[in-house]
């Protein structure tokens, strides 16, 4: 893909924008299955929503494969597709692996799927993705469906610092703790039957706004960050010993919810 090209799915609108790469090659399932969060094998009965990880467990990228073939299709957000396309290069070495960028688009809506869709891998509630030449949605309110099913975003919600159990990727179906090793397995593993999470996305009632990113105290100590918000409820990453009433972020005023 073009430099050109990459800036239009940079500067796609309505839905998140993405990137799709495709990966062939002989070794290319085998080569994907040593690297990433869930199970390859998945995307022979649909979509899988996997992640590739650091050493020490923290995201890179999320993505969903998809079979195309005897290629794997990765649809990722766009401002991570340079990053995971570089990583993956990377781990090619000799295997029999090419990882290349397409003009596939993505299309995404919750009424009736058109022809040709996938259902999203993640919750029923994010509806279908279709793979062409055109990007878009059907207007559906996406930021009103992640915070009500506590749905992290690529860029917002997930970021380089993100540990995936702590933004409940065991929940969305991103991580199949059988597989076998992978890169960031080890960390992830321990976090998951060896430690109690003390930190998390969660969703919070939300009196007032204040911009994405913007600190979370109560009784002058820090407590997390704020993320998305729709109408009265809020995603936060948040410490969870000292979650309770009187939480504040810039002028909105934050409480727990049941």
């Amino acid at each position: 893909m073009t430099s050109q090209n990459s800036d239009e799915h940079a500067s796609e609108t309505g839905s998140e924008a993405r990137q799709v790469l495709r990966v062939t090659g002989g070794d290319a399932r085998d080569f994907l299955q040593n690297l990433v969060t869930n199970d390859v094998a998945g995307i022979d009965n649909g979509p899988v929503y996997s992640a590739l990880l650091t050493p020490q467990g923290k995201l890179i990228a999320d993505f969903i494969m998809l079979a195309e073939g005897d290629a794997i299709l990765i649809d990722v957000a766009a401002v991570w597709g340079a990053t995971l396309l570089q990583r993956l290069n990377m781990y090619r070495l000799r295997a029999d692996v090419q990882v290349s960028e397409t003009d596939i688009r993505v299309r995404r809506g919750t009424g009736v799927a058109p022809e040709g869709a996938v259902i999203d891998p993640r919750v029923p509630a994010l509806g279908w993705r279709l793979y062409g030449a055109e990007s878009g949605d059907d207007g559906t309110d996406w930021d009103a469906i992640r915070v009500a099913q506590v749905i992290p975003q690529s860029g917002v919600e997930l970021s380089g610092e993100t540990f995936i159990l702590e933004t409940g990727f065991e929940r969305l179906n991103g991580v199949d703790f059988r597989k076998g090793c992978y890169v960031g397995q080890e960390v992830t593993a321990r976090m998951k039957h060896k430690t109690e999470l003390r930190k998390g996305l969660t969703k919070v009632q939300i009196l007032g706004r204040a911009p994405p990113g913007t600190p979370i105290t109560r009784d002058g100590k820090p407590v997390g960050t704020l993320f998305t918000q729709s109408g009265e409820e809020a995603l936060a990453y948040l410490r969870f010993d000292r979650i309770g009433e009187g939480m504040i972020a810039g002028e909105a005023r934050l409480a727990p919810l049941d």
